[in-house]
């Protein structure tokens, strides 16, 4: 674009994209508050080199989520930070308990099955490179086309297929002989281990249970209106249909209220006294 763009523009820009970064940026950290910290980090970077915003509207989020990523870069250890053996010492190391989902209240039962499916598959893709695992996010889970995902990566089409393919090959050796939603003769189903997530506190409970979207019950959701609770065999679509991690709803207001104070101006103003 070149030129500066007004506050009231840049807001803008915020209330459109800033679910989409926090998604990303929750897959790639499985944390609340680091996701927080790192899409007010990504939206402060493009305020200070607003210069450079696409003019193409369609062009902005791949730019958005670049920078976010370039961010994590700089955030997030090249090695992961857990493991699958990890993953299987918190989630499998014990004997399977069914009482605790008996004991639930649906609203109860279908929000922590949900919270375990969606933990649950973060963490596994939480075991991949940084790179592997941005590749794999922005492709099953905000299903971005391959020019756009490339564009978000800073990489070549041809790096980033790489990438993909080889974090795909990861996560699907990891779940095929485990997961019951890629198949559904595995010995690892969510319901049996419920309690084993709350007790090593990989899971918790809300006070006032509030569901995820989907609003589906548990276990019907993407397969079908005439599926029942048949699984989702396909990687791809077991990502793909995840609900989105609850953002925090204050995020877009405490951004929009460091723009009109004035903050970001004057380290924009720095940045480029800098430059000079």
């Amino acid at each position: 674009m070149g030129d500066a763009i007004s506050r009231d523009q840049f807001k803008q820009l915020v209330s459109d994209h800033w679910r989409k970064l926090f998604n990303f940026a929750f897959r790639m950290t499985l944390d609340r508050e680091r996701a927080r910290e790192l899409v007010e980090e990504s939206y402060l970077r493009a305020y200070v080199g607003q210069e450079k915003l696409p003019a193409e509207p369609a062009e902005i989020e791949p730019w958005l989520l670049r920078i976010a990523y370039h961010a994590m870069e700089q955030n997030l250890p090249r090695s992961p930070e857990v493991s699958f053996d990890v993953l299987d010492e918190t989630l499998r190391s014990e004997a399977t308990r069914t009482d605790v989902v008996r004991s639930l209240t649906d609203p109860e039962r279908d929000f922590l099955l949900w919270e375990l499916k969606q933990g649950c598959m973060t963490a596994v893709i939480g075991c991949l490179s940084p790179g592997e695992r941005a590749a794999f996010i922005v492709a099953n889970i905000l299903r971005m086309s391959d020019d756009d995902a490339a564009a978000c990566l800073d990489v070549s089409k041809s790096a980033y297929k790489v990438r993909l393919s080889r974090a795909r090959k990861k996560v699907s050796d990891y779940l095929a002989p485990r997961c019951e939603h890629v198949d559904p003769m595995n010995p690892c189903r969510c319901p049996a281990r419920v309690g084993t997530a709350m007790k090593k506190g990989f899971i918790s409970p809300r006070r006032e249970v509030n569901l995820r979207k989907p609003m589906e019950p548990f276990g019907r959701y993407g397969s079908g209106p005439d599926s029942g609770d048949a699984p989702l065999r396909e990687i791809s679509a077991i990502y793909g249909n995840l609900p989105d991690p609850d953002p925090p709803e204050d995020l877009p207001e405490e951004l929009c209220r460091r723009i009109d104070s004035g903050e970001w101006d004057r380290v924009r103003a720095q940045k480029q006294a800098e430059g000079a």
